[in-house]
């Protein structure tokens, strides 16, 4: 079992706060089946049946949340990435969508977009469970920033100096292959 697997929690449905009965009927039952599924351990199951469901309904957010957890138990991170941040582009204001991509992203290691999306959670939690659930996330999170080792976020652009130094490397080493060569 992956990081993923092992560490990804699954919250309660009620912190999904959108509508179903508005969904096709077929929609609805895909929708049924994945969560069943999902609740029952097998996630590749769920991925298919949630997928039937967004192919009926491609806007129902929570179809997005729970295929993207499904794809992560499976270990298919750019799905899952893909329709949790779709989740949250359909509903910005929702905790759920924002939570679960906060929480894969602190699982992936990525701790800086995890914290943009653990502050847009923040400001849309509105019951004391999901403030309390998004708490303990970050304290995890924190606990591990402290106790890791310093990662790299390749996210400044190289400097002058240091592009200089790698291209004159990479002209050295062709020159020397060219002279070797001959």
């Amino acid at each position: 079992m992956s990081m993923v697997q092992n560490e990804l929690v699954l919250f309660p449905g009620a912190l999904l706060n959108s509508p179903t009965h508005s969904l096709p009927a077929r929609a609805m039952q895909s929708f049924h089946e994945g969560l069943e599924s999902l609740q029952s351990g097998e996630a590749a199951t769920a991925v298919a049946a949630l997928s039937r469901c967004l192919e009926h309904a491609p806007d129902f957010t929570p179809a997005h949340i729970f295929v993207g957890i499904a794809h992560a138990l499976t270990s298919n991170i750019y799905p899952a990435m893909d329709h949790l941040e779709t989740a949250t582009q359909l509903e910005p204001d929702n905790f759920a969508a924002q939570f679960t991509l906060a929480q894969l992203h602190f699982k992936l290691r990525i701790p800086k977009k995890g914290f943009e999306a653990a502050e847009q959670a923040r400001r849309c939690a509105c019951t004391l469970e999901q403030r309390r659930m998004l708490t303990n996330l970050l304290k995890e999170e924190r606990a591990r920033g402290r106790n890791g080792i310093a990662r790299p976020t390749f996210d400044r652009p190289f400097s002058s100096s240091t592009l200089v130094l790698a291209v004159g490397g990479l002209v050295a080493a062709f020159i020397a292959l060219v002279v070797y060569m001959h």
